[in-house]
């Protein structure tokens, strides 16, 4: 496996892992940001770690402790003690693939906002009206209690949930 580092059009930085630098190139139109959904998705620099024939790998270097804030009366605190915890910067593969989850639930729901008819909360008697023919057949979507879904899967109708995401600023 190897792993790319990654950002989009929009500068959101990442990572995904591939079978080879030829998968990569495979998929590489179909990626998304995993943040945004952008599917501009270009490789980032990176310095590979090569290994010298013969010598020993070497071993990562120890972090350095972060910079502690002054201590009452103006003092610096001791090195380390009020050191702040490394923040990854970058997603595990379980990450990357949450996030995939979620660009493609808002794609569906945008998909099913800009195509089918919002009814509101109407959905139960609308769907209703459109199995037993009693109204134009037509994509729908709206609200509908739990008890109402129910029935209507009761009833043979096939309704589906549709993930209410918060909205993405920007």
């Amino acid at each position: 496996m190897i792993r790319y580092a990654l950002h989009c059009g929009a500068g959101h930085e990442f990572e995904g892992w591939f079978r080879s630098s030829a998968a990569f190139d495979d998929e590489a139109a179909s990626l998304t940001c995993p943040i945004c959904g952008d599917g501009t998705i270009e490789k980032a620099i990176m310095a590979p770690a090569v290994m010298q024939r013969g010598a020993p790998p070497a071993e990562p270097e120890a972090p350095k402790p972060a910079a502690a804030p002054p201590a009452a009366g103006g003092a610096p605190a001791p090195a380390g003690e009020f050191a702040a915890p490394a923040v990854p910067t970058a997603l595990t593969p379980r990450q990357v693939e949450m996030a995939k989850a979620l660009v493609a639930m808002r794609r569906l729901r945008a998909h099913v906002e800009a195509s089918f008819e919002n009814v509101g909360k109407r959905f139960a008697e609308e769907a209703r009206k459109i199995h037993y023919e009693e109204a134009e057949a037509r994509d729908i979507f709206g609200q509908a209690t739990l008890d109402e879904a129910k029935e209507l899967l009761e009833e043979g109708i096939e309704v589906l949930p549709l993930p209410d995401l918060p909205k993405l600023d920007g």
